[in-house]
Order: structure tokens, then sequence, then C-alpha cells
């Protein structure tokens, strides 16, 4: 199998570095090739911005979705964004490894994917319809592929629990699983979470390091998060709107999109 990890943290000493190295060995032990795209190491250039569309005319306005479904129907996105396209059509599964700052993503992985997710390749794609509305949610261009997170965190696992100030760590996420990932069509595999960060010692590590492991041996047979297919017939079109009987009664929210949570809440 085929691993694309993008990687988005500035120092090669941090704890992060570390459990992806510890993932790229065990993923090789296990017979898989591995490539890095680190985003740090390699300068990438986070921000849209008119460098991004060079067919677009110095007095033509810059309209983001249409230079990018222009540039990439016309084969003119850069270099950088065309290798990491063909990064992600190469690879079987794809790792975005990064610390959660903020609530989020870093901005230079969020610029990874503003610039590489292009219309007509992560989005966009299908035919639109009262039947259909494109390939996206469990569809599109890369379905049939794996995905997941890899997350370093700050905070006590206890804070980002059901009940804890942070907000669950799965609703945290969820904009990044099912917004990102999922909607280009990855099967999306629950993330492999690292909680206290900043306290880690060389036991706690070594435990964090054990558990990535067996991720890592199982990343091929892991069940996905049993996201609802948008084009499945969960959800009326065009509104999008869950049928009614769908989900626990009464229930709303993220856990509403997700067949398992909705049965079992």
């Amino acid at each position: 199998m085929n691993v694309l990890i993008v990687f988005a943290h500035p120092e090669p000493k941090s704890l992060s570095a570390s459990l992806r190295e510890v993932a790229i060995h065990e993923l090789e032990a296990a017979g898989h090739t591995v490539r890095v795209s680190d985003l740090y190491a390699m300068r990438w250039k986070s921000e849209v911005d008119r460098a991004d569309f060079p067919s677009l005319t110095p007095d033509e306005r810059l309209i983001a979705v249409a230079a990018s479904k222009h540039a990439f129907d016309s084969d003119t996105l850069t270099d950088d964004v065309k290798a990491e396209i063909e990064k992600l059509l190469w690879a079987d599964t794809l790792v975005l490894q990064f610390p959660l700052w903020w609530f989020a993503m870093p901005a230079i992985l969020k610029g990874w994917v503003d610039r590489v997710f292009a219309y007509g390749f992560a989005y966009g794609v299908g035919e639109h319809s009262d039947k259909r509305w494109g390939d996206r949610y469990g569809e599109g261009t890369l379905a049939g592929k794996r995905a997941m997170l890899i997350v370093a965190a700050g905070g006590w696992e206890e804070h980002y629990s059901p009940r804890g100030i942070n907000g669950p760590i799965d609703d945290l996420l969820f904009p990044i699983n099912h917004g990102i990932l999922y909607y280009p069509g990855y099967d999306v595999l629950p993330p492999f979470v690292t909680y206290s960060t900043d306290r880690l010692n060389e036991t706690r590590f070594e435990a964090a390091a054990e558990s990535l492991r067996d991720r890592m041996r199982s990343i091929e047979t892991t069940r996905p998060i049993s996201y609802r297919r948008q084009n499945g017939g969960d959800y009326h079109i065009p509104t999008m709107q869950l049928r009614t009987g769908l989900g626990a009664p009464k229930a709303s929210g993220l856990a509403l999109h997700i067949k398992d949570a909705a049965a079992s809440s």
C-alpha cells in the first residue's frame, strides 16, 4: 500500500516529528511504501492568491473558485500544487499529521488543502440534478482510498471528553474528517490523538508510540467512521436535509451524520 503523510510542524525535534518517524518505521516494516510532504521543510506557500493562477490576466478579477476550475481544466496549476495532486493520486492512504493549534490545524496545512484540493479535482465533480448533488461526501475523485489524522493536543484528554470544557475531540475534528477528507470520497479512519503533549515523559511517549504502532499495523483493516453518504438516500436532494426518522429522536448536531452514532444515541 502507498501511504502519503502530510506533516505540519515547524520543529524537527518535536513530539509530532518523533511520532511521524514511529509511523513511517512501522508502515515500512509492514511492507508499505511511504512518502512525506513536510510542509515547513518544503516552505509550502499557504495563501491562495494570484500567483496560483498564472493564466489570470492582470486586469481580471480573482474569483478563487472559478480560477481554480480553469487552472485545473487547462493544466495550468502551479508545479508545487500539481506535485501534491500527483502524490494524492498515488497514495492509497493519506495521513494528515499536525498539532492542534487553537482547535484547528496549523495555517500551513489549511493552506495546503486550500491550494491542492482544486476545483474539478477534490470538489465540483459529478452530476448536479434533482437526484444527485455532485460526487461528494463518500464519492468523488478520492473514493476508495483511506485517510486518517494523527493529532497532538496540549490539553488533557479529559478536557476533550464528551463533557470536557474544550468540547468532544470528535466534534472538533469533524470539519477536517467530514468536511475535508470525506467530502472528496476518502474512507476516514478514527483519528489517533495524543494528549498532554507538553507533559509527556519517556514512559508516556513509549506508550503513545506503541499505540501508534498498533494503528499503523491495522491501517488497512481499521473500520472507517460510518458517515452517511450524500447520495445514498439518507438526505433530501437538493436541500441536503436528513430524512425524517433517521437519527435518534430529538437528536441534532454533528453526530446525526454518523450512522452508528445516530443509531446508538
